[in-house]
């Protein structure tokens, strides 16, 4: 069952009308590949709903690595087969694997220049664009994850942030001077904790209204069955 209800709510379908818009929150780590691909997939799913206008979508930090080095001079490779105590071969196939259901999906990763990077800065520009815009933080997120799979970007270097956050729209002195500080970083401390309430263990994890939690990057049809039922559930 992958669409679930971790926090106790019914799952009844409400017999009125929706007045409410549909909340949705994603808990997810931009050096995440599987992330980008369930990104890719609720996008997609999403796009088709036929209330898309009254969801509002809200980007969740997590870290799959918290204690990652900042500026690590390893190969992606090399990080993963030390953290999990694998054979690069093993670690190599992964990559072909996941590389394969990425391109599924219009994605091109490139593990052979995937840098490794400690995430944490690259939350904080996440909540710095939702500040301003949630339309912004997705922009963001999307930016981020390409960055770092696709463009073999430092995603743990400021100056490389700094340009993604203009990209978007973001006054680069205004994403300097607020990196150089601690500008969100509470905003993803918090995150954080309410993963762990929430009980998320992994990510991606999609949470609706605040009732169903779908694991993984699960298919678009099931995305859609997600939100059609939180839809159906909510008042």
């Amino acid at each position: 069952m992958t669409t679930t209800d971790p926090l106790g709510g019914a799952a009844t379908p409400s017999a009125t009308t929706r007045t409410t818009p549909l909340r949705v929150e994603i808990w997810s780590d931009v050096a995440c590949p599987w992330c980008y691909i369930g990104r890719r997939r609720f996008a997609a799913a999403l796009a088709d709903f036929p209330h898309r206008d009254r969801v509002h979508v809200r980007w969740r930090s997590y870290q799959l690595s918290p204690e990652a080095p900042v500026g690590s001079p390893l190969s992606e490779a090399q990080m993963l087969a030390d953290m999990k105590g694998l054979p690069l071969d093993a670690v190599h196939d992964m990559f072909a694997h996941v590389t394969e259901v990425a391109a599924s999906v219009g994605l091109t990763y490139r593990f052979d220049t995937v840098r490794p990077a400690n995430t944490f800065d690259a939350h904080r520009l996440i909540h710095l664009a939702r500040r301003r815009d949630p339309d912004l933080a997705d922009a963001v997120v999307e930016a981020l994850m390409s960055a770092h799979f696709e463009q073999g970007l430092a995603v743990d270097d400021r100056e490389v942030l700094v340009a993604i956050g203009a990209g978007a729209g973001l006054d680069p002195g205004d994403v300097r001077s607020a990196l150089a500080g601690d500008a969100a970083a509470d905003d993803v401390l918090a995150d954080l904790e309410e993963g762990r309430a929430v009980r998320v263990s992994g990510v991606p994890f999609f949470v609706l209204d605040r009732r169903f939690g779908v694991s993984g990057a699960q298919p678009t049809e099931l995305f859609a069955q997600a939100l059609q039922r939180a839809w159906d559930a909510g008042r």
